[in-house]
């Protein structure tokens, strides 16, 4: 097995001073790295019945989309507001400063069907909460989600699980 958490990057007052960004483009340039991650993923949740993974804009598209593929589901984007075409159902959330919607098709999902969130990171967990709200206002189940990084300090990872959310991730990272 890789260490995957050597093949991410850190960068030092990115965006912003005090910060340490945590950048998976360094993973995901690694071919062996990158397999390695999304077959970790897939694995994590293969046996779970799932029928769609949700990937959230925009690194969860990476990471999702091979998720969907090795477990032979479809992939449903999770989009900032105002990027689908056709009919969207959307979800508010709330930011720093201000409000933020993220949108999904209205009919790509529903009763039935067992949606994993996938994203690269969790860090606060608001726009997981979101998606995970979204996605079950179509009557979908969602109980399961996997990120490739979770930056545990910031306490995401547990506002997700008080959602009846089960969460995995690949490499815990301290600090944000």
């Amino acid at each position: 097995m890789l260490d995957l958490k050597s093949l991410v990057r850190t960068i030092p007052d990115y965006p912003k001073k005090g910060i340490l960004f945590r950048d998976i483009t360094t993973l995901i340039e690694d071919p062996a790295g990158f397999r390695e991650s999304v077959d970790r993923l897939a694995g994590l949740h293969r046996d779970l019945g799932i029928t769609h993974v949700a990937g959230i804009e925009a690194r969860g598209f990476i990471f999702g989309a091979g998720v969907a593929i090795a477990l032979g589901v479809g992939f449903i984007p999770v989009r900032k507001k105002g990027k689908l075409p056709g009919e969207t159902i959307g979800q508010n959330y709330a930011l720093e400063y201000g409000v933020d919607t993220i949108e999904i098709h209205a009919d790509v999902i529903g009763a039935g069907d067992k949606v994993l969130l996938v994203d690269d990171l969790i860090a606060t967990g608001g726009t997981a909460v979101a998606a995970v709200s979204l996605l079950r206002r179509t009557g979908a189940e969602v109980s399961h989600s996997g990120f490739v990084i979770d930056l545990f300090d910031l306490g995401g990872a547990d506002k997700l699980r008080a959602t009846g959310v089960k969460v995995e991730a690949l490499i815990p990272f301290e600090g944000h």
